[in-house]
């Protein structure tokens, strides 16, 4: 993997966490339980994409 490649995939994790980040912030102010309901699948979501994101950088990091 290049070097513009490791920058982009630490860029997409730092995105991932700060949605992440948001979104839970953002379940405190909701009331609406179908809001609630969707924002919680949406963390969800990007949880597993930083996963994923993680797990290949780690793999580029144990080549």
């Amino acid at each position: 993997m290049t070097q513009k490649e490791l920058l982009y995939l630490e860029d997409a994790i730092g995105h991932e966490t700060s949605l992440i980040d948001v979104l839970t912030e953002t379940l405190s102010y909701l009331e609406n339980e179908d809001l609630v309901a969707f924002i919680e699948k949406e963390c969800k979501k990007h949880k597993t994409m930083k996963e994923k994101l993680m797990k290949s950088l780690e793999d580029c990091a144990n080549e």
